[in-house]
């Protein structure tokens, strides 16, 4: 692992870990668990970082492919785009998750 990509994951986790404890510090957690606050932040940071890492995989690898081969552009750039769309909605239902606690 790269230093840059290590300083990135370090401080997405530091910065998702910290407004997580300060939601729950001034008592603005829904369901009044300091806990569940801290763990939707994490759940955010983990998922946007992981999301973001795939896309960046999947469009280099598009790129890489176009490159190789300019005449499959048209084959390779519709995939990539649903494939970059499906990413993005994991990690909006990630967000979604996160924020909506259900209560048992």
């Amino acid at each position: 692992m790269s230093f840059r990509k290590a300083l990135f994951f370090v401080t997405t986790l530091v910065l998702s870990f910290g407004s997580a404890v300060a939601m729950a510090a001034e008592g603005n957690s829904a369901g009044g668990d300091a806990y569940s606050s801290i763990g939707a932040g994490l759940a955010i940071g983990l998922a946007a970082f992981g999301g973001s890492l795939g896309q960046g995989k999947t469009a280099a690898a598009s790129l890489e492919g176009i490159a190789r081969n300019p005449t499959a552009r048209g084959q390779v750039f519709v995939p990539m785009i649903i494939g970059l769309a499906l990413i993005e909605s994991l990690v909006i239902y990630a967000f979604l998750v996160a924020f909506i606690k259900i209560k048992i």
